[in-house]
């Protein structure tokens, strides 16, 4: 998801036919953009539509958090969502978007500085940056996202919204700056186009350090080993929100083709639209099989997360698979989420929406997976990839996660964390009908 540098001219519409899944790769040209303000006006729409669909996202994940989550924890995840939604906006735009993509040039990391956006003329290449920005920040506030839903239900507030403001001002964008930004990583041959590790295993790491230092939730796992079930408020609202995910996946992956301006473009933003579609309607029946067999039950929660687990696997390369290729890509993320559940649980890790196993476990799967498809990539340029992006997260959340625990605190007392955070900290419940029935 580099920022687009198209050229239209044969040579590059040609270099296009035989690679296309590196679009977004291509030299810029000022000059033809100038001259044909058609591929402007299209590759701006793209970013425009597809920051849309992806900004629809924060919905979704506030949905299924919302519905997975219990009663007494729900307003809580309703401000947490649109807080963080707020404050990743702002400040990727004050340090973040640069630091990501400016003067990176094979290095590490770009400029620290505000955002600017100047007026469309020859210079500015061939789309509006105010689109590109709007459309990255989408991406960053998506990691954010995938902490949020782990952490759920014993973390206070203004604590998570730190740990945010330091994960979308310089963790992701760092670590995105290695590959989309032009970085080292992009100089090796590492290939993710559209975030498997870049923005969702990001966050899978992230949430994981969270969920160690942190803790479980109270109760969560007995003295004797046992897991205790603590069913979320609103199964309807939950499948909500993975629809709403899904839908908003076809602007997170199709306007990850960054142009628009061709017909060789166009083409390939379908086959994108298709393969993540199809990954997806994979992931659910895989898990639902697995599911049957194993437990004689589907669990309708296992097979939301099918779905987003075949979302995030496909999410490294949409391009080039085949249909059958994507189906199979989709079917194993979903397969390794359904495993790494319960596995989660045995190691008395508490993850409540089960966003480890979705996008850490299915991104790590899903960049593997890409040079099966994808001739042009490397086993040994990926395994690089996944592993420094996995140590840097670690370290760093694990830095932050501590700092934060050893100064003002993270967690709620054990009061106000059997209370609800909806009455401890928001003040406002959810469901004030049922919340002093049901915890």
């Amino acid at each position: 998801m580099q920022i687009p540098k198209i050229a239209m001219s044969a040579a590059v519409i040609g270099a296009l036919s035989t690679g296309a899944a590196y679009a977004q790769d291509a030299a810029p040209d000022a000059a033809a953009a100038a001259a044909d303000p058609y591929f402007y006006v299209f590759n701006t729409l793209l970013f425009f539509l597809g920051g849309i669909l992806v900004m629809w996202m924060a919905a979704g994940f506030c949905m299924l958090e919302a519905g997975l989550v219990r009663s007494k924890n729900v307003s809580m995840q309703c401000l947490k969502n649109i807080s963080l939604y707020s404050t990743g906006v702002l400040v990727y735009w004050l340090v973040g978007y640069n630091l990501m993509y400016s003067g990176v040039d094979g290095g590490w990391f770009g400029q620290i500085a505000p955002m600017t956006f100047p007026a469309p003329s020859a210079d500015t290449g061939d789309y509006s940056l105010a689109t590109d920005f709007f459309y990255q920040s989408m991406f960053c506030a998506t990691a954010a996202s995938i902490v949020s839903g782990t952490v759920a239900e014993r973390i206070r507030l203004w604590p998570f919204l730190l740990f945010v403001v330091i994960l979308c001002g310089a963790i992701y964008p760092v670590t995105g700056a290695w590959q989309w930004g032009g970085g080292w990583l992009s100089e090796i041959g590492f290939s993710d186009f559209a975030g498997s590790t870049l923005v969702h295993s990001v966050g899978g790491w992230a949430a994981l350090t969270g969920a160690l230092i942190i803790g479980a939730r109270k109760g969560r796992y007995g003295a004797d080993g046992r897991v205790v079930a603590m069913p979320g408020s609103s199964i309807p609202l939950a499948t909500l929100g993975a629809f709403i995910l899904w839908f908003g996946w076809f602007g997170f992956n199709g306007a990850s083709q960054l142009a628009l301006g061709t017909l060789e473009d166009a083409a390939s933003v379908g086959r994108v639209v298709v393969n993540t579609n199809t990954a997806a309607a994979a992931g659910v029946i895989v898990s639902m099989v697995i599911m049957q067999i194993l437990y004689k039950k589907v669990d309708v929660t296992m097979a939301l997360n099918g779905a987003l687990g075949g979302l995030v696997a496909i999410t490294a390369e949409p391009l080039t698979p085949t249909f059958l290729s994507a189906a199979i890509i989709g079917g194993i993320g979903a397969a390794l989420v359904v495993v790494t559940v319960p596995l989660l649980d045995k190691l008395k890790i508490d993850d409540v929406v089960g966003a480890i196993p979705v996008h850490l476990v299915a991104g790590i799967w899903g960049t593997l997976a890409v040079p099966f498809t994808n001739p042009d990539t490397s086993f040994s340029a990926q395994i690089i990839g996944i592993l420094a992006v996995g140590a840097f997260t670690l370290v760093a959340t694990g830095i932050v996660w501590f700092a934060i625990k050893a100064t003002i605190g993270v967690r709620p007392s054990e009061e106000e964390e059997a209370l609800g955070l909806d009455r401890a900290e928001v003040g406002v419940e959810a469901y004030p009908e049922f919340s002093a029935a049901r915890v």
